[in-house]
């Protein structure tokens, strides 16, 4: 068997401590030699000399150590871990539960580890959370989500470019102390203390049909920035198309009055003749792609302490044309059918009436 052809590696060292055994070695001296543990070489030992060669050399079957928790433990376990923590306490951890199954079954003491286990074995993580937004579906909220969709969907036409359009706050953190670069063998290190240097705007906007996107600084989000940002749009950035699809979210500042508050009305109403705002529903900023745009910002530049406006402008406009150079676009691939696929049981409910036939009088002479 040792030498040669393919076996088990267990079932190898069980053949060398018998040979080893045989020869006379010590138990200790075998243990040594072959890397195993003295119980491996004891029960090797003791199964040759009360069964066979055999059974030496073969697995003995494992039963494993009996289940502490029985099914309805179990239960409780889960159902305690998806209930609200202790006074006191944010969220339940192992070692609390293990205390709560203690308190509330006849077990005297139970290991962290038991309980990770059973959590485990349900996909259960009390301890984390995820912030998430749940919208309320109803019918704006669909017709709206529909437009934008039906918006993505079609042909790219550049008199009338489709433009998403979000804006992001950004802190200006300088730094009390200078960092320590980086060097072979020490990560770069930067002092835990901040200076707190206000605060600046981003307005984004990208075309969801051509590899290009705008990154605006401003020191304000007010309704006359937004004004200004759909006049640059308008009249520098598209100063040839017909019409310009803007999707966007529904903050106070982004609807057509600001225009009014920014221009005069002559020239306000010029503007707004030439865009068209599709509106994303409430609480769902995640159809509008420029939300994509701005996660890579983030994650690529923004993900750092910039102390300055100065710096951001800098920063922003570098990452801008590096981003446009590389023609970088988003693949957006979620489609008005697989909304209704996916969301057709959250869609509202037509009454069963309201899709039967309505008789139509007329005064017409029956021949």
């Amino acid at each position: 068997m040792l030498a040669g052809g393919s076996q088990a590696v267990r079932k190898l060292k069980r053949a060398q401590i018998l040979l080893a055994a045989d020869a006379g070695m010590s138990d200790d001296d075998i243990a040594t030699s072959v890397g195993v543990g003295h119980s491996t070489v004891y029960r090797t030992r003791r199964r040759f000399v009360e069964g066979n060669l055999t059974a030496a050399l073969s697995e003995e079957p494992r039963a494993g150590a009996e289940r502490k928790l029985t099914d309805k433990q179990e239960a409780l376990l889960v159902a305690t871990a998806c209930s609200s923590p202790p006074a006191g306490r944010a969220r339940w951890t192992l070692e609390l539960l293990a205390d709560e199954m203690v308190r509330l079954t006849s077990h005297e003491s139970l290991s962290r580890e038991t309980v990770r286990r059973r959590l485990a074995e349900n996909d259960l993580k009390p301890w984390r959370r995820r912030m998430w937004c749940v919208p309320k579906v109803d019918a704006e909220y669909v017709a709206r989500m529909e437009d934008v969709l039906d918006l993505y969907a079609e042909p790219s036409d550049p008199r009338q470019p489709v433009v998403c359009f979000d804006e992001s706050p950004v802190q200006l953190i300088g730094e009390t102390r200078s960092p320590i670069p980086a060097k072979p063998g020490q990560i770069e290190r930067y002092d835990y203390e901040y200076r707190r240097n206000g605060t600046a705007n981003l307005f984004v906007l990208i075309d969801m049909n051509r590899p290009w996107r705008k990154v605006k600084v401003t020191e304000h989000r007010a309704a006359t920035d937004f004004a200004e940002c759909m006049r640059e749009l308008v009249d520098v950035h598209y100063p040839k198309a017909d019409r310009i699809r803007v999707v966007l979210d529904n903050l106070s500042t982004h609807t057509a009055g600001a225009l009014y508050q920014a221009f005069l009305a002559d020239q306000a109403r010029r503007l707004l003749r030439r865009l068209e705002f599709h509106h994303t529903p409430k609480h769902a900023s995640w159809l509008n792609m420029v939300e994509i745009e701005i996660g890579v910002l983030v994650r690529q530049c923004l993900d750092r302490r910039i102390d300055s406006y100065d710096h951001l402008v800098k920063e922003t406009a570098a990452w801008e044309k590096r981003r446009n150079a590389e023609r970088a676009r988003i693949k957006w691939m979620f489609t008005t059918e697989q909304a209704r696929a996916k969301l057709g049981r959250a869609y509202p409910k037509v009454p069963v009436g309201a899709a039967k036939k309505q008789r139509v009088k007329t005064s017409v002479s029956m021949y």
